[in-house]
């Protein structure tokens, strides 16, 4: 392998160790929870980050630890605190989402194994004009 040659790949490969970015679209710190044999649901929390200077969209989201992933948020009504599916996640430019307990956060149903502590696994997001990310998520006791 040449020089120049080998600068490239050194230079590919330190890129494929950062954050997922996409033009200014950022996805950060992200973990899930363990969970017990037999539980067949987790959830993944995350930081998202858009300094594109244009909207974007979510227009799917996968994973191969689960059959399907879908983003939700808590909310409260009358003091009892519900999951609602978010159909649609917009990502206005310059805004700064937190996937968090008790907030926002990506559902994984349809889990295939239990979520260990100190495994990692990868969730794919595919966004309209950021196009296909993939993060990096570790598994925590929380």
């Amino acid at each position: 392998m040449n020089r120049r040659n080998l600068v490239a790949w050194a230079l590919a490969a330190g890129l494929a160790a950062l954050p997922a970015f996409a033009g200014g679209l950022s996805i950060t710190n992200a973990w899930s929870r363990t969970t017990p044999p037999g539980v067949t649901v987790g959830v993944a929390y995350l930081s998202l980050k858009n300094d594109t200077g244009k909207s974007d969209r979510l227009l799917k989201i996968s994973s191969p630890v689960a059959s399907k992933l879908q983003v939700h948020r808590t909310e409260i009504l009358d003091g009892i605190a519900r999951m609602r599916e978010v159909a649609v996640l917009h990502v206005d430019a310059g805004q700064a989402l937190e996937f968090a307990p008790n907030g926002m956060h990506v559902m994984l149903i349809g889990l295939k194994k239990p979520l260990v502590e100190g495994q990692t696994f990868e969730i794919e997001m595919l966004f309209e004009v950021a196009g296909p990310r993939t993060v990096k998520v570790a598994v925590r006791k929380e």
